[in-house]
């Protein structure tokens, strides 16, 4: 899967929230609603989360360092989990403290036309910039499910301004419904209930967010079709005969590094060996492009039954499975 970083979405994302998160405060001020009050923070937490992700790509394309060989790809993922933060400690938790206030004081909306017109605003500009992330995430979804995209993408911005639109678009639909219940019934609750509603949701979605970044955070795998491929590309059949065990790990969401170790005909020369591993290393870049960092060992490949002592234990790392 391809890790583009989705800037075209992010800066979507961004302009959006800027222009709601103005047009949600001038409704608080005069309508003196908390779900408009949610709402604004909420604007100003996802603005401040798209200038996160910006930052944090702009960060992950300097050139590595003698301290940092594997350059900084990851600085991506590092941003991406500052933006679950922000989501959940200024958009979530600030949501269900006014919420909680709100239905403990409750207070009539005034001058009700503010906010219900800046609502539907903020839903169509939100609607706007949704449709932009679903259209750049469409390419690199393939046919995995909205789901799996999320779970599996390497690139976090893509997912992040996915279910940040997403929230961003039902808190809308909640903060309406709050203020319009509140305005039906006259019952000021019913904004507070709102409220509480956003909060719930927002912090919903930041913990799926820092699960998912922290996995990245961790160091994943190369996917299984990548994976395919690169075996593929490692055994010519002639000096390379097989791959004994591999690892793959991305170093961020354009960079994926590759340790095998590789069986060799016990003939060969030092001469042969070198020149299949620097011809397997070529196949495999241009196979899978992202792969930059390779690492083969070569090895002789001998069963157990070919072992005069009893076979160690397939699998471990300095001795090969059949």
């Amino acid at each position: 899967m391809s890790a583009s970083g989705g800037t075209k979405a992010i800066v979507a994302a961004l302009a959006a929230n800027l222009a709601i998160a103005v047009a949600k405060f001038v409704a608080f001020l005069f309508s003196g609603s908390s779900s408009m009050l949610a709402e604004s923070v909420h604007s100003v937490a996802d603005s401040g989360n798209q200038g996160l992700l910006l930052l944090g790509g702009k960060k992950a394309k300097r050139e590595a360092t003698p301290q940092h060989p594997f350059g900084y790809g990851r600085e991506r993922y590092i941003y991406a989990f500052l933006v679950s933060i922000v989501l959940f400690s200024v958009g979530g938790m600030f949501a269900i403290y006014e919420g909680y206030e709100k239905i403990k004081h409750p207070h009539e909306i005034e001058h009700w036309y503010w906010p219900v017109g800046v609502l539907v605003f903020a839903i169509i500009a939100e609607s706007f910039s949704f449709r932009t992330a679903i259209k750049e995430s469409n390419p690199l979804r393939g046919d995995l499910s909205w789901t799996q995209f999320i779970r599996r993408a390497k690139a976090p911005e893509l997912p992040v301004v996915l279910l940040e639109d997403l929230g961003a678009l039902v808190g809308l639909f909640l903060a309406l419904a709050g203020v319009g219940l509140a305005l039906g019934t006259g019952n000021g609750v019913w904004d507070g209930i709102g409220t509480l509603c956003i909060g719930i949701l927002l912090i919903v979605i930041a913990v799926v967010l820092a699960a998912e970044t922290k996995s990245l955070l961790l160091g994943e795998s190369a996917g299984l079709d990548e994976v395919k491929k690169i075996e593929a590309a490692l055994v010519d059949g002639d000096t390379v005969t097989r791959v004994i065990h591999m690892r793959t790990l991305h170093l961020g969401p354009e960079e994926l590094l590759v340790a095998a170790k590789v069986a060799v005909q016990h003939d060969d020369t030092a001469t042969e060996v070198a020149s299949a591993i620097n011809a397997a290393e070529a196949r495999i870049r241009a196979s899978v492009p992202i792969a930059r960092v390779i690492y083969l060992e070569p090895d002789i490949y001998r069963t157990p039954e070919a072992t005069p002592d009893a076979a160690p234990e397939a699998g471990t790392p300095d001795t090969p499975a059949p």
